[in-house]
């Protein structure tokens, strides 16, 4: 699983160097059995995020993408499309992406993440909950938060040092202590639909749809 996300995102046009971060040395040697780069981390990190920042304190790059291990189906163009999104806008520390929800049972789902965001295109909040209220039936589209994100490097160095925030707590959402704390959240749309792998079901899904998957994408094997 790790070898197609890393060969995955290696297709990523915006992206110039991936490196395999970890603290699990089971990791380290699937990683390095395919021939990608590995940092060894610390074991204390509360999160990814500050285990990206270790990498990041010691890499001159000014932009930093968080991918994560468990997304054998990353498309390469979404991740182009979240570096896009921090490109475009000299003055945001951070980006993600949001997609259209599509399966009604997302919708009350509390594992998956909606979004609302402004009309500029920048996060005004996420939720576990159906955000938007619909109190008519016209109502506004609901957008599922795909967690990828991608960082400026003096903003990501210092995020672990910004103080966690009730909302925070509440909905166990690490993204909303940027937005507690004053920063904007630059939000892309796209078509992508994330698939993590937390459990065997998972697996065995997502080996499903691979199948179908892998044959149109060049250079995946």
């Amino acid at each position: 699983m790790l070898q197609h996300v890393y060969e995955r995102a290696s297709q990523a046009r915006y992206l110039t160097n991936l490196i395999v971060a970890t603290d699990d040395v089971r990791i380290e040697a699937a990683a390095r059995s395919f021939g990608a780069p590995v940092r060894m981390t610390r074991a204390d990190h509360a999160s990814g995020t500050d285990r990206i920042a270790e990498v990041a304190s010691a890499d001159a790059a000014s932009i930093v993408v968080n991918i994560q291990g468990d997304e054998p189906l990353i498309d390469p163009a979404a991740v182009d499309a979240a570096v896009l999104a921090l490109l475009d806008d000299a003055d945001a520390p951070m980006g993600t992406l949001k997609r259209r929800i599509e399966n009604p049972d997302d919708i009350s789902n509390p594992n998956v993440v909606k979004v609302v965001t402004d009309l500029a295109g920048d996060a005004i909040y996420f939720s576990r909950y159906a955000i938007p209220y619909a109190r008519e039936a016209r109502a506004a589209p609901l957008f599922k938060h795909i967690g990828l994100y991608v960082y400026r490097r003096d903003f990501l160095l210092s995020y672990s040092d910004l103080p966690v925030g009730p909302l925070e707590r509440a909905e166990k959402l690490e993204q909303l202590r940027a937005l507690e704390n004053g920063y904007r959240i630059r939000v892309a749309e796209t078509e992508y639909d994330s698939l993590g792998v937390d459990t065997p079901e998972d697996l065995e899904r997502a080996s499903r749809l691979f199948e179908v998957a892998v044959p149109g994408v060049e250079g995946v094997h």
